[in-house]
């Protein structure tokens, strides 16, 4: 008897922004006050932002990350215990360690004792951590993955950087992967080039109890752009490829939310500006958070239907870049 596919899919979406939203207007304001001269319509002309969300002083990555969890669980049907993988991609944990997932397996109230961890690859993170948990359920290890992405980017930013600190945001997102007969992740493409980690990093480490080097986000923007122009339209090609599918069979594109001007010249190149989902003009850049923000904001709001094909794609500091294509 021949043992039928198994494959992973979406059964619940969930995302989570903390109270504190700041508007351009406001942002320069704060950053006048230092000396550092801004405008809204600097931002938006360069970005395509509007506004971003900032954590409370003592809320966490973990905090962000159980609120985004919780509302995708709700979504699902799922109670936590039920979960038997949770991975979160994040570049801004709690601590060095414990992981931030074994953080949110403990405030979601987990005793199951199922496996726990973090993804590092940046802005490219919740790709990697949906093709991971893909190739988890596939194999038939697991069987309901909670995926979630969750940043405080404002915790590293340089204030005194407007070329940096005007572009971040801070939030979560969250999806629940479910086995399932039907077909949910059509395919995935992962690359990295450590040869260009230089152009986005926080060059910083911790040494005998303080920081050595720079703690805050440093990014050489043209070097960004460039890169990411050109690798985020390969990766694209290289999932549907791997689907046998076509460009026009791509229903809705979700981007990493890093830039207006990088999302729209990839949507061109797949013939898909019409098909893209947006949140950066209201969310800012959230990193690894961006792309599970984007997605609930669209399920939620009724635009991405069931049986629909998804693609999100994401490029980040490593260098590192990827993207899923599912249907939902």
């Amino acid at each position: 008897m021949t043992q039928s596919a198994i494959y992973s899919r979406v059964v619940g979406t969930g995302s989570y922004l903390p109270a504190r939203r700041v508007t351009n207007q406001q942002l320069a304001d704060e950053l006048a006050t230092r000396g550092i001269e801004t405008s809204d319509e600097w931002i938006v002309e360069r970005t395509g932002i509007k506004a971003r969300h900032f954590a409370a002083p003592d809320q966490t990555t973990s905090d962000m990350a159980v609120e985004a969890a919780k509302r995708a669980l709700e979504m699902a049907n799922l109670s936590a215990d039920q979960i038997d993988l949770i991975m979160v991609a994040t570049s801004t944990p709690d601590f060095v360690f414990p992981s931030t997932a074994c953080l949110v397996q403990s405030k979601l109230g987990v005793t199951n004792g199922c496996a726990a961890f973090d993804i590092q690859a940046v802005c490219s993170g919740f790709a990697y951590a949906m093709a991971t948990a893909d190739n988890f359920i596939r194999s038939g290890a697991y069987r309901n993955v909670l995926v979630i992405g969750a940043e405080t980017f404002s915790r590293i930013l340089d204030f005194n950087d407007r070329t940096t600190c005007v572009l971040f945001g801070d939030g979560a997102g969250a999806v629940v992967l479910q086995a399932s007969s039907e077909t949910g992740i059509l395919s995935s493409a992962l690359h990295a080039d450590g040869s260009y980690s230089n152009i986005l990093c926080v060059p910083g480490n911790v040494n005998a109890g303080a920081v050595q080097g720079e703690a805050f986000l440093y990014m050489d923007g043209q070097a960004v752009f460039k890169l990411a122009v050109k690798v985020l339209e390969k990766v694209a090609h290289e999932a549907l490829e791997k689907a046998g599918l076509e460009a026009s069979a791509i229903d809705w594109l979700i981007p990493h939310q890093a830039n207006l001007r990088i999302m729209t010249s990839t949507a061109r190149k797949l013939d898909a500006v019409e098909k893209m989902v947006v949140t950066v003009d209201q969310h800012g850049n959230t990193s690894a958070a961006s792309i599970p923000l984007a997605l609930d904001v669209a399920v939620r709001d009724g635009r991405i239907q069931k049986g629909q094909t998804v693609m999100i794609e994401g490029v980040g500091g490593g260098f590192t870049w990827g993207a899923v294509l599912f249907r939902m």
